[in-house]
C-alpha cells in the first residue's frame, strides 16, 4: 500500500496557522467597521457593509485558492516530474521551510539525495517563515548554504529542485548569482525545476496585493537567461502555480 506522506488540509492549515495575525486583523476590521456603522448615518453603513462583505470575500478565495493549490491538486504529488530522469544525485534546495524533501526521496529512492537550505535570519525576517519552521525544524541531514556558494562539485547534481523558495531571493543580483551557483553544480544534462507563483492575473485575482511578492515570469526568464539556463519547459501545475524545466546553455555563463 503506498505511504501517505501529506495529511488532509495539511497546505492550507499550515497557511492559516503560520499566518495567523493577517486573518485576526482582517477579522478586527470587519468587527470594527460593524461597530463603527451603528454610529453613523444610515447612507454610509450600506458601504461599510459592501465593504466588510469585500474584505471577507477576499479572505475566503484566498483560502479557497490555497487549499485547491497545496491540499487538491498536483503541486505535492510529484506528477509532473518525469521519473525517467538520470537520478543518481537529487538537489533540494529550501528557504525556510522544507514540505518537499521527503516527497522526493520517496519518488527517488535509489538515489543519492542532498537537501539545501538558504534560509538566513538577518534577510528573511517573516513572521510566517520563523513559524514553520519551528513547527517544523529542518532535517538533520539538510545542509546550510548561501545562495552565492553551494558546497557541491562542480558538475556533480543530475536534477535539482527549487520548489516554491527562489522568490525568497529579493534582490535581483542576489538572484541572478544563485542560479549561476546552480548552473556550476548541475551536470551538462541536468534537469533544474524551478516552481513558483507568478505575479499574473490569476494570482492577483486568488491574492490581490499579495501578489506583489511574486515575480513575473518575464522576470524569472530574464534571471534564466542571465544565468546562461534555457527553459526547456513551461508546466502548469494549476492556473496559480508554474514549474520552469530549465537546462544548461552550454558554456560558462
Amino acid at each position: 500500500m503506498e505511504q501517505k506522506l501529506r495529511k488532509s488540509f495539511q497546505g492550507i492549515g499550515n497557511i492559516i496557522r503560520f499566518n495567523w495575525h493577517f486573518y485576526l486583523i482582517a477579522f478586527l476590521m470587519i468587527i470594527g467597521l460593524q461597530l463603527i456603522s451603528k454610529y453613523i448615518n444610515v447612507d454610509f453603513q450600506v458601504s461599510i457593509t459592501v465593504l466588510c462583505i469585500i474584505i471577507l470575500g477576499i479572505i475566503s478565495l484566498s483560502l479557497l485558492v490555497s487549499f485547491y493549490v497545496y491540499d487538491i491538486s498536483d503541486l505535492y504529488t510529484l506528477k509532473w516530474v518525469n521519473k525517467k530522469e538520470r537520478e543518481d544525485v537529487i538537489v533540494n534546495i529550501s528557504a525556510g521551510f522544507d514540505e518537499t524533501s521527503h516527497l522526493l526521496k520517496d519518488k527517488f529512492p535509489s538515489s543519492k539525495f542532498i537537501a539545501l537550505d538558504f534560509y538566513d535570519p538577518k534577510k528573511h525576517t517573516e513572521v510566517s517563515i520563523k513559524r514553520a519552521r519551528k513547527a517544523y525544524p529542518p532535517s538533520k541531514q539538510t545542509v546550510k548554504i548561501e545562495t552565492d556558494y553551494i558546497p557541491l562539485n562542480t558538475g556533480e547534481v543530475d536534477v535539482l529542485f527549487v520548489i516554491l523558495s527562489a522568490h525568497e531571493i529579493r534582490n535581483k543580483t542576489e538572484q541572478v548569482q544563485f542560479f549561476k551557483e546552480l548552473y556550476r553544480v548541475s551536470a551538462p544534462k541536468s534537469k533544474i525545476y524551478v516552481t513558483e507563483h507568478l505575479r499574473d492575473l490569476p494570482n492577483f485575482l486568488a491574492y490581490t496585493i499579495g501578489f506583489f511578492h511574486f515575480y513575473s515570469k518575464k522576470s524569472w526568464s530574464g534571471v534564466f537567461l542571465k544565468a546562461n539556463f534555457k527553459l526547456i519547459k513551461e508546466v502548469k501545475i494549476t492556473p496559480f502555480i508554474s514549474t520552469f524545466i530549465l537546462q544548461k546553455n552550454g558554456t560558462t555563463p
